[in-house]
């Protein structure tokens, strides 16, 4: 088995995998808060919908940011399976990748449920903190920088329960931190 097989090389949050995934959080934090000012403004068009409808736009918007962001990792991984000439899909990478679409499934019905219990709140401390969570699980030796991410959410989450209209700047800053991780980290 080659040393450079395994989900860590394969599917690697550092380069331009951690850029695009920093825009493409920073991006739904916006679309996010522009949706929910528009519906609190009477003037908007976005004042005109349902609830109901607001819901589903975020709902939507959260589930887009999850797959842009898995494709970027995926096609990181398939160019560096390439270069390193060996199996794209393997034992720990298809582990690997289940656990990651069951801890976003996780995610998204914590969520959700927070939601339709009334917690708006709480919504963003709680996906900060799983989100922190979710980097701890993939962190390896190689990569303990990830420790840093994981600390700032872990850090903007405890903001953001003291202070919950702090959500989007945490969300933008952990965007921007992706980025700096992609810079620095190639």
């Amino acid at each position: 088995m080659n040393k450079h097989d395994n989900f860590q090389v394969n599917f690697s949050l550092k380069g331009i995998a951690s850029i695009q995934l920093g825009i493409y959080i920073m991006i739904a934090a916006y679309l996010i808060k522009n949706i929910l000012d528009g519906f609190l403004v009477d003037d908007s068009s976005m004042g005109m919908l349902s609830a109901e409808i607001i819901e589903v736009l975020l709902i939507a918007i959260t589930i887009f940011t999850f797959i842009f962001s898995s494709f970027a990792l995926y096609f990181k991984g398939r160019r560096a399976s390439k270069i390193f000439q060996n199996q794209l899909w393997n034992a720990k990478t298809k582990r690997a990748f289940f656990i990651f679409v069951l801890s976003f499934l996780g995610m998204l019905s914590v969520s959700i449920l927070l939601m339709h219990q009334g917690f708006i709140d709480y919504i963003t401390p709680v996906f900060l903190i799983l989100y922190a969570v979710q980097l701890l699980i993939f962190k390896n030796k190689e990569r303990k920088n990830l420790l840093i991410i994981s600390g700032i959410c872990l850090l903007l989450a405890i903001v953001c329960f003291l202070i919950p209209t702090y959500w989007y700047s945490s969300l933008f800053i952990v965007g921007v931190a992706h980025i700096t991780y992609g810079v620095v980290i190639k």
